[in-house]
């Protein structure tokens, strides 16, 4: 199965995708993960990524089209996988659609005034990758590993604005171009995190 996760920043791609990749035993591609991989790196690619991102814009087609297709060979997308924060434009899917095919695009959506809050109180571990909301761990350190949390420049309250523009821009036009080809479910991502998780999976099996 391969499979597309959409919906604004804050929306909780990430955590839904986890929780969809293990259970259907496929690969979580996050290109924001892949990103933040190769600017802790200090890779020439990580500097060009960093300064888009700390300004909420996307980074370049070409860098992420190129890093996804490659992403995709590995032994682990054998099964199918489940990209998350990837296609962004519909340029990126119709280059998408050059080099695989795409079972489903699941669309989490989440009011936008809810989302500012949701961002720019997440906080995340610079080692182990765990992230967690001021509103529900009050802790500076991580509980996983003990290394102390960071907000990341993208997530704050500055940024986040930009964030939603640009989504509303650039990526809301996928809703419509996966509808059309009768591949687009929308899931109701204000509810509570199990209660999604439920709906994507009742969707899927169906």
């Amino acid at each position: 199965m391969k499979l597309i996760f959409l919906g604004p920043p804050g929306a909780g791609k990430g955590t839904q995708a986890e929780r969809i990749a293990e259970r259907y035993e496929i690969a979580h591609i996050s290109t924001g993960d892949m990103l933040r991989s190769e600017i802790r790196n200090a890779t020439l690619l990580g500097a060009e990524a960093k300064a888009y991102l700390d300004r909420g814009e996307l980074v370049p087609d070409s860098v992420i089209i190129d890093m996804v297709r490659d992403r995709i060979q590995r032994e682990d997308c054998k099964n199918g996988f489940l990209l998350d924060g990837f296609p962004r434009t519909v340029v990126q899917a119709q280059a998408l659609q050059d080099f695989t095919d795409i079972d489903f695009a699941v669309n989490i959506d989440v009011p936008f005034e809810r989302l500012v809050a949701r961002i720019s109180g997440r906080r995340m571990c610079p080692d182990c990758g765990a992230a967690y909301h001021v509103s529900s761990y009050k802790a500076e350190t991580c509980q996983k590993c003990g290394a102390k949390l960071y907000q990341r420049d993208d997530d704050r309250e500055e940024t986040v604005a930009n964030r939603l523009k640009v989504y509303t821009e650039k990526t809301a036009p996928l809703i419509a171009y996966y509808e059309t080809q009768g591949k687009l479910f929308t899931v109701d991502g204000d509810a509570q995190i199990d209660a999604v998780t439920e709906e994507i999976m009742k969707g899927l099996d169906a």
